[in-house]
């Protein structure tokens, strides 16, 4: 079998509001944003290329209380940058918050943040990518 992991879904309250913040804020691409009548298949990925993430629109009671929880608490999703000052320093201008100060790990340079709807992320500089 050759298979890769294309895309992960990612629950937000909106697709518009999904699209506002990755593309406009953080400068992901809009790859497809393609109606389907009830719902939208919007699809977004860093500029760099990667796994995309689907931004799924809340349905129901579950769906909505899953929002910005999907791992649980924990970090979910790992944005791997090439330069972690700049990108850091861009995503503060941008309003982006993060939890933490940049530290340095055996793995590389991390900070924790998280997107308007509550999901954890990694910024992350690998030391040997």
């Amino acid at each position: 079998m050759s298979a890769r992991i294309s895309a992960l879904a990612l629950v937000v309250p909106d697709y518009d509001a999904g699209i506002a913040f990755y593309v406009g804020t953080l400068g992901f691409r809009l790859v497809q944003d393609i109606d389907q009548g009830h719902k939208r298949w919007v699809t977004v990925e860093p500029h760099g290329g990667g796994t995309r993430l689907l931004l799924a629109r809340a349905e129901g009671a579950a769906q909505t209380a899953a929002i910005g929880n999907q791992a649980g608490g924990r970090v979910f999703l790992f944005l791997q940058t090439d330069d972690f000052a700049r990108d850091h320093a861009a995503m503060l201008a941008a309003g982006v918050t993060f939890e933490e100060a940049p530290r340095h790990e055996p793995y590389g340079t991390v900070a924790v943040w998280r997107d308007p709807f509550g999901n954890r992320w990694d910024l992350l500089q690998l030391a040997n990518p």
